[in-house]
């Protein structure tokens, strides 16, 4: 009868296959498998070959990394024997991860924690690289600091509503812990001048950054206001946000008919937009651009008239825009 091959708690395999595995094993040389390919990198890089290395047991995870970390440094990177050291060291140590991950739990921010996961992975594998065994330090000390670093990262840059600089993100938070403190000391709220003094910054600068603080989170215009108030002469309550600060804009109307009157300024002559330019741009008298172009001011009038009858009444038209009849200068 045939022995089954008999395995270590931590996965490890410590023995030889039995012959129904190995006469599947023949049956199925041809097509090759991740499995199979994991063993020969496995014995290839000289270290034992783990089946699942994120059920390890932490502490047997801890000393199986020691050894995995000392082939590593020997291994040329690239090649395949590489590939499965670091692999498994990744795998191994993910519980460094969602330990990290914990702390972050109570953000209200609305992430996805399997996106804070895998920001924490990339925090692992960076200190997986830059680990030296050589130093005979524990490696969750240098992979904590990676792997929250990380996340934090993530968080500023992409957790704020608004981007602001990095400056004014920094400053967000220093003021938010002088608040606390100068709160606890004054046992009052700290005015404008009391946190200038404590971050030795101008007042100018502290109202800047409690204006970026606004920019962390943002509230949407189709929330209805819980809590009512004046606006307008009436009440506000079971209003949307946009409907009660929602106006008019006035330039809306300018817009449309810049827009309408563009084409028709580009059928004017040369002569007709250089006297509009100097009217209206430059702000000349109709006398100052008599003397420039020659003529009476009473010309200078009567040319304004008709070009600007001209614009008014084509703007007024409805459908496709008539010909141009354009002034002439006399």
């Amino acid at each position: 009868m045939p022995v089954p091959a008999p395995y270590s708690h931590t996965g490890v395999v410590s023995g030889g296959a039995s012959a129904p595995a190995a006469h599947a094993t023949r049956a199925s040389a041809a097509v090759p498998s991740p499995r199979r390919g994991a063993e020969s990198a496995a014995r290839s890089a000289g270290v034992p070959r783990i089946d699942d290395p994120r059920e390890m047991a932490p502490a047997d995870a801890r000393e199986l990394s020691k050894v995995f970390f000392q082939r590593l440094r020997s291994l040329t990177e690239g090649t395949a024997e590489y590939q499965y050291v670091r692999n498994t060291l990744i795998e191994m140590n993910a519980s460094l991860v969602q330990y990290a991950v914990r702390r972050f739990r109570t953000r209200g921010e609305g992430c996805d924690m399997e996106d804070i996961v895998q920001v924490g992975t990339i925090g692992l594998i960076k200190a997986i690289d830059r680990f030296d065994p050589a130093r005979e330090n524990e490696f969750s000390t240098l992979a904590m600091p990676y792997i929250t670093g990380e996340i934090k990262r993530h968080f500023r840059d992409t957790s704020w509503a608004v981007r602001v600089p990095r400056r004014l993100q920094e400053l967000r938070i220093d003021i938010a812990k002088a608040k606390e403190s100068l709160t606890s000391e004054l046992d009052r709220s700290p005015t404008v001048a009391d946190l200038a003094d404590r971050l030795d910054l101008s007042e100018e600068e502290v109202i800047e950054g409690l204006f970026a603080a606004n920019a962390h989170t943002s509230g949407s215009l189709d929330a209805p206001q819980a809590a009512p108030y004046e606006y307008g002469g009436g009440q506000t309550e079971g209003h949307t946000l946009a409907e009660v600060i929602g106006e008019d804009e006035p330039a809306m109307e300018l817009v449309e008919d810049i827009q309408t009157l563009a084409p028709l300024l580009e059928r004017l002559g040369e002569r007709e937009r250089r006297i509009l330019r100097m009217r209206f741009g430059q702000e000349l008298t109709q006398a100052q651009i008599g003397a420039a172009l020659g003529i009476s001011q009473m010309q200078v009038s009567r040319v304004l008239n008709r070009i600007l009858g001209h614009l008014r009444d084509s703007m007024l038209e409805d459908g496709p825009q008539a010909p141009a009849r354009t002034a002439s200068v006399r």
